[in-house]
């Protein structure tokens, strides 16, 4: 099981969403990540709903930006390294425009899009505290190519001098740090306050508790794998052998007449 829901830090993802579905800290988070003004945010969806399904790879945020033109930031904390971080963010950035395509716009309504994952751990190990990706011509660097899109990997655990006294605030209060401005510090007390939300408290044990009954149908089938491969190493060395019929090795391994045809077909072919 994970941390207690009492334990939540903003770093989590589940508490990061959470506080995030309010504008109120939402705005200035993304003000401070991206240098920018931004006059409002809509929500795809209704703000107190946060989808908790099971199936879905992380507890995502899609946060719908206008600032003079429509853009699309979807945020997702990640608090474990993972390697396939580039490969996830290729992956938002397709369902983003998927998203808008299937709601019968031509590709060339398409919005500028975002994606931001934050980082509690370096991924590219340079020390920055954020990485900027966009589509740029190999041949010419200071050719891009206009798609409107754009990555950002943020570190909180970077050591370089390279962004605001304002985003290193921030990024040093979601690594774990105290808060040191007004913003961090009305964050500090959002989480808070999420703790003692029974609202939430009971979303996030449901949700735990779905994970947990993944988890369990996991190793069971792993077990039941393991097995089944067990017969079929067993009843190989038998065919091997080539002492028993057929019928006495489905006897001894456990395995089907049908499986250990097959077994021996591949064996000889």
């Amino acid at each position: 099981m994970g941390k207690a829901f009492e334990e939540l830090q903003i770093k989590d993802d589940f508490m990061f969403s959470v506080i995030m579905r309010n504008p109120k800290f939402c705005r200035p988070f993304l003000e401070r990540v991206l240098g920018i003004t931004i006059s409002r945010i809509e929500y795809p969806r209704p703000q107190e709903t946060i989808d908790i399904s099971a199936d879905a790879k992380s507890v995502r945020l899609d946060i719908y930006v206008e600032d003079g033109e429509e853009t699309v930031y979807n945020i997702e904390m990640q608090a474990t390294a993972n390697r396939n971080l580039p490969k996830r963010t290729r992956y938002y950035q397709g369902m983003i425009d998927l998203n808008i395509l299937e709601k019968g716009k031509d590709y060339k309504g398409l919005k500028c899009s975002f994606v931001i994952f934050v980082c509690a751990f370096d991924l590219f190990g340079e020390g920055r505290h954020i990485y900027t990706f966009e589509n740029r011509c190999i041949q010419n660097l200071g050719l891009g190519l206009g798609d409107g899109t754009a990555k950002i990997i943020l570190n909180t655990k970077g050591t370089m001098d390279d962004v605001t006294p304002e985003l290193k605030r921030l990024l040093d209060f979601i690594d774990g740090k105290e808060p040191e401005d007004d913003f961090t510090r009305e964050l500090d007390a959002a989480v808070q306050s999420a703790r003692r939300n029974e609202k939430w408290r009971l979303d996030y044990m449901t949700l735990q508790m779905h994970y947990q009954e993944k988890y369990e149908q996991g190793v069971e089938q792993g077990i039941e794998q393991g097995i089944e491969q067990e017969k079929k190493q067993s009843a190989l060395r038998m065919i091997e052998a080539n002492k028993l019929s057929l019928k006495e090795i489905a006897l001894y391994s456990g395995l089907t007449m049908e499986q250990v045809a097959e077994l021996e077909q591949e064996f000889t072919s």
